[in-house]
């Protein structure tokens, strides 16, 4: 079984170490310095899971789409959700790794992914999966896994065939990391959504872990609004999570979400530290864009939204993360 990782970063290398060691056959696309490192020393991976090795003849690795030759049953989408668009239009061009089985899976944050690549793809060919562990770069070959709330889920926003995505989750599960089939994904991302939207922004503004925000009142009450504004936007378009009203949520947010991930930085944060541009925009950008939509009022994600973006100013608007 032949699986792509396109776009590898940190989450990219992370799952990427979990079908290496499950015995996959493994090919990498990520830009030069990475693959330069992987092919030097091959892949590493440390964190709560354990230590992994996986040796730089046990997997391939390549700069661009265009060195492929091979087809895939897998394609394990890793860019970062800003470039999702242009990520979607390179695969597009180079369909002929797709066997007639494929699927390709978004390992992405955010709303609107799936929709994107509709635009390029067949939606029975598109899954989603929801990701609530914390991937960190220590060197271009070397991620580390710091926290983990749950196990990856991976279902399809479009009714498609979640049998084709039963042998991929087993793999991940074999290297490492819990991973089962959603009939549910859409609840997922949204939960997803709800527990980025609420950390991730302030986290980036004020340079501290998740846990932090949980300790002071104010940072509490601005994600409390955060989150009663998503759940009248979720209302509004008609999308649904696990919880019924805002405080149901922030009820398993404080007592179960924190306490797993409460020494975890976010990406957003880390992406700031590196003068990189954020996800923000679909995270909290997407909130906003939907209830624009929906004629509603949401002055918390639109603050928080503000702040991240002139953290941003003078960030390239280039890809990051897309393999050229």
């Amino acid at each position: 079984m032949k699986i792509l990782i396109y776009a590898a970063g940190a989450v990219g290398l992370g799952i990427g170490s979990c079908l290496i060691k499950a015995g996959a056959d493994v090919s990498i696309v990520a830009r030069k310095e990475t693959v330069r490192w992987l092919k030097k020393e091959g892949l590493i991976r440390d964190g709560i899971f354990g230590e992994y090795r996986a040796k730089p003849n046990s997997f391939r690795a390549f700069s661009s789409l265009k060195e492929l030759s091979s087809r895939y049953r897998y394609i394990l989408v890793c860019c970062k959700s800003f470039d999702t668009r242009q990520c979607a239009k390179d695969l597009s061009e180079k369909k002929d790794i797709l066997e007639d089985n494929s699927a390709i899976v978004l390992f992405q944050n955010g709303w609107g992914n799936a929709e994107i690549f509709s635009d390029f793809f067949e939606k029975d060919l598109i899954y989603n999966a929801r990701v609530i562990t914390g991937f960190e770069r220590k060197k271009p070959n070397h991620v580390s896994i710091t926290v983990h709330a749950d196990s990856i889920h991976i279902g399809s926003l479009f009714g498609g065939d979640l049998s084709k995505i039963e042998p991929l989750c087993k793999l991940i599960s074999a290297g490492g990391i819990p991973c089962s089939v959603s009939s549910s994904i859409e609840k997922d991302l949204w939960a997803k959504m709800l527990y980025n939207c609420l950390l991730n922004p302030l986290s980036a503004i004020l340079k501290v872990p998740y846990g932090r925000l949980a300790q002071d009142n104010n940072t509490k009450s601005i994600m409390n609004n955060i989150a009663r504004e998503i759940f009248l936007v979720m209302k509004a378009a008609g999308y649904k999570t696990y919880w019924e009203s805002a405080e149901q949520y922030l009820e398993v947010f404080y007592r179960e979400l924190i306490p797993k991930t409460a020494d975890h930085r976010s990406s957003m944060l880390q992406d700031i530290e590196k003068g990189k541009r954020t996800e923000i925009e679909s995270l909290n950008g997407a909130v906003i864009r939907i209830a624009e939509e929906k004629g509603i009022s949401v002055p918390y994600n639109t603050a928080v939204y503000s702040m991240v973006k002139f953290l941003e100013e003078g960030v390239s608007p280039q890809k990051e993360e897309i393999p050229s």
